[in-house]
């Protein structure tokens, strides 16, 4: 076969093989012309979450048609797939269960052709609102820092004075602590303590729900919608004289209910009414609705009621015999909730048949909220005594007798229940068998219930001080 060469292209040619022999000569290596910049790219579904979230990584730019393999802070396999003809790839994966709160890297790699592409996850713990989530479980199933054998080192992080004596439970959403105290509400770094903003009402506030960057309360007949960037107000509703619970806030919805025995759901982004529920009994504001599969349960008087979420149609309601203070926690189809008459209950969520009905020991039994987990049913009796009950059966597994617990709901993580007492303290007890773990004693009694996110106890106190507890280096 003949190539003809235009007297140009031999020129250049040779002048071509004259410089490469030159580098060659003088000890340089040439670079190789097939060399190529790295192009690949890769885009996350979600850049944070807790432990178990699943992310679908899409990425681009990578080898035709070669293997990629996912990993999670280089050393876990995460997964691996096969790119397309352009080196495109969109693969689902799992963030680690094991995944400490804080910065992650995810990256792509092909084997082919060496392309490599990273993107940083963070993994965190929130906890939003008074039950963690809005069936009221008060339990958070992602924390894997403090367990029941290191919990015992827990030391006081940071804390401070908000002046008023605080009663309302903290949330912790994204780096940042908000709790109220009596008629403000405030907003501290998680990690520091320093005060980010505060946001004072004409009275006293409940725990705050965190949800989408928006803080919800209740307070006497008005619900607040703050930013939760600045502590600027978003929305007011005001209606009736009764006091507002805490609110649950769900699917764009917020669920409260009130001292004047209505349950009010609001658009979450303006504030407008949707529907309102009459119960005809006092629902208390400690009393606030779980919402879980479309439907709203709420105490209410004597009575536990269960509401379509979507337009407020009863669905049932099952009479306790005494008065409910208590929320309900609704876990795997079963509503447990502490009623008068020293009983706790646990009624079938569809039907509102109980499922067991068991007594606590003492009159006032109930106004403690319940957490479910771990199997067990965990609540006070508001006269001294914590109990974990079977969830399948209602027997007593365990009672721990902390002398006047007061209305601070327990809040359960990692195999540890946490809860204050009237006698200043907060405890650590082992979720399993009752054995107290840890303890620490405020200058107040405790109300407030604690919460548990990113390997950190946060707890208000009426001392007028929020406290916050963590392990020693981390």
């Amino acid at each position: 076969m003949h190539i003809l060469f235009s007297r140009k292209t031999t020129i250049g040619f040779t002048l071509l093989v004259g410089l490469l022999l030159s580098l060659t000569l003088s000890g340089v290596t040439p670079l190789a012309v097939h060399a190529t910049a790295n192009t690949a790219t890769i885009r996350l579904s979600t850049v944070t979450g807790p432990p178990t979230t699943k992310v679908t990584v899409k990425g681009t730019g990578f080898g035709s048609s070669e293997t990629v393999i996912a990993t999670f802070d280089i050393n876990t396999v995460l997964g691996t797939t096969t790119t397309d003809s352009m080196g495109n790839f969109s693969l689902g994966i799992t963030i680690p269960a094991s995944a400490l709160p804080g910065k992650h890297s995810i990256q792509a790699t092909g084997q082919s052709s060496g392309l490599t592409a990273s993107h940083t996850f963070l993994a965190n713990t929130n906890w939003q609102q008074f039950g963690y989530d809005p069936a009221q479980s008060r339990t958070n199933p992602y924390e894997n820092v403090i367990t029941s054998t290191n919990v015992s080192n827990l030391t006081l992080d940071w804390s401070y004075p908000t002046v008023n004596g605080i009663t309302s439970s903290p949330a912790m959403v994204n780096g940042v602590v908000y709790i109220g105290a009596y008629a403000t509400m405030w907003a501290f770094n998680a990690k520091t303590g320093r005060e980010l903003w505060n946001y004072r009402t004409n009275n006293s506030i409940s725990s705050p729900a965190v949800v989408n960057n928006v803080v919800y309360i209740g307070s006497a007949g008005t619900v607040y919608a703050l930013n939760a960037k600045t502590g600027a107000n978003l929305w007011i509703y005001t209606k009736g004289t009764g006091w507002f619970s805490s609110p649950t806030v769900v699917n764009g919805v917020v669920y409260v209910g009130s001292t004047d025995g209505n349950v009010y759901t609001l658009n979450a982004k303006t504030g407008a009414n949707l529907w309102i529920y009459n119960t005809e009994g006092e629902i208390y504001t400690s009393s606030l609705p779980a919402v879980a599969n479309g439907v709203v349960y709420v105490g209410a008087g004597f009575s536990v009621f269960a509401l379509k979420a979507g337009t407020g149609a009863k669905l049932w309601s099952f009479n306790t015999g005494g008065t409910i203070g208590s929320s309900p926690a609704v876990v795997n189809g079963v509503v447990y909730i502490g009623g008068g008459e020293a009983k706790v209950y646990a009624i079938n969520a569809k039907t509102g048949i109980p499922v067991w009905i068991d007594y606590s020991g003492c009159n006032d039994a109930g106004f403690s909220a319940p957490a479910v987990a771990n199997g067990m049913v965990y609540i006070d009796d508001a006269c001294g005594t914590m109990y974990a009950f079977n969830v399948k059966t209602g027997t007593i597994v365990w009672s721990f007798n902390a002398g006047e617990i007061s209305d601070s709901s327990p809040a359960v993580a990692n195999g540890v229940v946490y809860f204050g007492s009237m006698y200043h303290i907060i405890y650590g007890l082992d979720a399993s068998t009752g054995a107290m773990l840890w303890s620490y004693t405020t200058g107040g009694y405790i109300q407030s219930s604690p919460a548990v996110a990113n390997g950190v106890v946060y707890v208000g106190s009426n001392d007028d001080y929020i406290y916050a507890f963590h392990l020693p280096g981390m």
